[in-house]
């Protein structure tokens, strides 16, 4: 897949890029508290396009990369593109798995379900319209040394935009029913795996029974060969299944995405309410002291009472004092008001693109998964379809 990954430095043209997460590689090594621990590194690889169609085949830039360091590139992007729906990683800790993969980090079907996804999520971002053209992302690709931070904030605003609550309430129910939907795929996964292996009994009893039959025995041998084959095909069957959990996983880590670009709304709209409400406030108290009528309990306006009012210098200083803060408030008001504005703007963009993609993934996933399951049904079927054709020539 070729992506368009730009830096925006100046006088540097954008770069077509071919991109791939070539091999994982296990290694050891000594953490930031000097303990020994072993880890899986993963090869970038990448390959300037004008190049290629240039009729050169340049050896591609390559640096290897921890899944951690993958972290902290979509934590960056999370916290600068706050209105954007950022591409999930593949899972760090193998879950809704069935029986027979092992849920080891470094077993290596494992790691190379987890390769092939790091490489989707760079495809993702690459390919993306705004993210494509990030330095840092450039730097990612292309710098062994790039230096990643990543931010975090939750608030409880008191009028949000109701399309990114519902939102936030969608992207839950979309995480809920996806993990609902794979530990089901689970279930069925172990019972009909178990039911795939029972069929090999048959193929042990018809075998065995064929060497005491002379007219029945070749029939029996047979069909005993088809049930045979047909408990072994789960194997593969099951591993092909695999392939489209981890298309309907991809989406339940989508939805932790949904959650952080209505999470940075909520910051936004919490520091325009925030600003908002000392601005009423300061409006408040120039008003009570230009007026003298305090209209709200304070512990000032117990004083004045109580010991007579201010001199007209400090009055004077203090409304001055208040008139330049309240300045600054509205100022800041404004800000705050477009920064909101322009996040719900490009943030809703976003969500309608990521929406259009999620609807035709999850589509094609659930029809293939579907025309899988037929496939496999038909061969259950012509399985049987061959032991009948075996009993009937006995």
């Amino acid at each position: 897949m070729l992506c368009d990954v730009t830096a925006p430095v100046a006088d540097e043209a954008s770069a077509l890029m071919e991109i791939c997460v070539a091999e994982a590689e296990k290694r050891n090594g000594r953490n930031t508290v000097n303990m020994q621990e072993t880890f899986t590194v993963y090869l970038v690889e990448t390959r300037p396009m004008d190049a290629v169609a240039e009729g050169r085949n340049p050896a591609p830039d390559s640096l290897w990369r921890r899944y951690s360091e993958f972290e902290l590139l979509r934590n960056y992007l999370l916290v600068t593109y706050p209105y954007i729906v950022v591409p999930p990683l593949p899972e760090k800790r193998a879950e809704f798995v069935w029986h027979k993969l092992s849920a080891d980090n470094m077993d290596p079907d494992f790691v190379e379900r987890r390769r092939i996804g790091l490489e989707n999520f760079l495809l993702r971002v690459a390919s993306h319209p705004v993210l494509s053209n990030d330095k840092i992302l450039h730097h990612f690709l292309t710098e062994a040394d790039s230096r990643l931070r990543a931010l975090s904030a939750t608030f409880r605003v008191r009028n949000p935009d109701k399309r990114f609550m519902e939102m936030k309430h969608y992207s839950d129910e979309l995480q809920s029913h996806t993990s609902q939907l794979l530990r089901a795929r689970v279930r069925v996964a172990d019972r009909l795996y178990g039911v795939y292996k029972v069929h090999g009994n048959y193929g042990r009893v018809f075998s065995e029974w064929s060497a005491v039959e002379k007219e029945m025995g070749d029939g029996l041998q047979s069909a005993g060969h088809h049930m045979d084959a047909f408990a072994a095909s789960i194997d593969d069957i099951l591993e092909e299944e695999e392939h489209y959990a981890d298309q309907l996983k991809e989406y339940l880590f989508y939805a932790e995405a949904l959650r952080a670009v209505c999470r940075k709304h909520e910051l936004t709209q919490f520091e325009l309410e925030m600003a908002s409400q000392d601005l009423v406030s300061k409006k408040q108290q120039h008003e009570e002291i230009a007026t003298g009528i305090v209209r709200t309990f304070s512990f000032k306006g117990m004083t004045n009472k109580l010991f007579g009012q201010e001199a007209p210098e400090q009055r004077e200083a203090r409304l001055k004092l208040l008139e330049e803060l309240i300045a600054e408030g509205e100022e800041t008001v404004k800000e705050k008001t477009v920064e909101c504005e322009e996040h719900v703007d490009r943030a809703w963009v976003d969500m309608q693109r990521f929406k259009e993609q999620k609807d035709k993934d999850l589509r094609e996933a659930l029809i293939n998964y579907a025309v899988m399951q037929i496939s496999m049904c038909k061969k259950g079927t012509q399985m049987w379809s061959n032991a009948k054709d075996c009993f009937l020539k006995m």
